[in-house]
């Protein structure tokens, strides 16, 4: 891919930043700061586009506190794709030009801005067959797909067992790649969604789909009667008790947004040796995921679906549609445009 034109780095950029917690979209606001500064092992993109994730929201709601904000005020997302403008001492692998995807700190945040400071061991080059709003879509989202996978069992270099799998929310931005990456995986894959979405889950590869709002997604239970491996669990509300039926004797039940209810689940599931568990999953970010990942974009094996594109000036407007849910696939963030 030939190398992209760098611009001179302004001095200041526009951002979007909340001073405070709580206030959902109202609270966001643009403003004009300084262009932060690549330090050692740290990467300065010009910004192409940012993905919202629930988890950027649910910081500004303070249900992350005390960790984060780690201090106000505060500029949201972390998953982002641009150009690098400039590398940080002890820096070997970029260059000015190279188009990238990468994962921004959570404690400093930046993504909604026109500049930001990626490390280096949390950065991957992006090819031409991948455009920026799809790269900026899988950090967090298809990460902690394949990590929750890959914790039932599911392996992708064809030495796997054909596990059957429930996803739930599989319209949502986890669970889209979700069913693609178990489906890459080998794996039997039934997927609950909401009635308007039930064909393109189809479309991904899922063998089986239930409206959650019926009866018979309500129970969970596989159309063909087969027990659960394991599940990539990305909703909220739904009980142990409406799992533990549906899953076959050592089942996982991979809780993506853990309360403190699930939490401690997890840990008597522990104690008592129970063999039908949940277990609590936090993103463990890696350089190697995310280079697994863009590849599979690169060779056309997965897809990131977008929900909607929003310039920057808009940016209150998507954090609005991600507060609201029921978005099917990305949510993006475009800085030009």
């Amino acid at each position: 891919m030939a190398t992209a034109a760098v611009t001179k780095v302004p001095a200041t950029m526009r951002a979007v930043q909340y001073d405070a917690c709580g206030g959902g979209a109202a609270g966001l606001k643009f403003v004009e700061v300084p262009v932060p500064a690549a330090k050692k092992n740290e990467l300065l993109l010009k910004l192409e586009a940012a993905s919202i994730n629930p988890v950027d929201w649910k910081v500004q709601k303070g249900m992350l506190r005390p960790f984060l904000p780690r201090k106000l005020p505060f500029i949201p997302v972390t998953d982002v794709a641009g150009v690098v403008v400039d590398v940080g001492p002890g820096v070997n692998g970029f260059q000015a030009g190279d188009q990238v995807v990468a994962m921004l700190n959570s404690f400093y945040g930046g993504g909604l801005a026109e500049y930001a400071v990626a490390s280096e061991n949390l950065t991957v080059k992006r090819p031409p067959e991948v455009s920026a709003a799809e790269g900026a879509g899988l950090p967090i989202a298809a990460g902690t797909a394949l990590q929750a996978l890959r914790t039932i069992g599911a392996k992708f270099d064809g030495t796997g067992e054909p596990l059957n799998v429930l996803i739930t929310a599989a319209s949502g931005g986890v669970g889209l790649y979700a069913v693609r990456l178990a489906k890459l995986a080998g794996l039997h894959v039934t997927a609950t969604c909401g009635a308007r979405n039930v064909e393109l889950v189809k479309s991904l590869g899922a063998d089986e789909v239930l409206d959650y709002r019926t009866p018979e997604g309500a129970s969970l239970q596989s159309p063909s009667g087969k027990k659960y491996d394991g599940v990539v669990h990305c909703t909220v509300g739904i009980s142990w008790l409406t799992f533990e039926p549906v899953l076959a004797n050592t089942g996982r039940v991979i809780d993506i947004t853990p309360n403190f209810t699930a939490i401690f689940k997890s840990a008597l599931h522990k104690v008592t040796f129970a063999r039908k568990r949940l277990v609590p999953l936090l993103l463990s970010p890696n350089k190697a995921d995310l280079e697994f990942l863009v590849g599979l974009l690169k060779d056309g094996k997965m897809k990131t679906l977008i929900d909607s594109r929003f310039p920057l000036s808009e940016a209150s407007k998507a954090w609005e549609k991600s507060i609201k849910g029921h978005a099917t696939g990305k949510i993006i963030v475009q800085m030009e445009g």
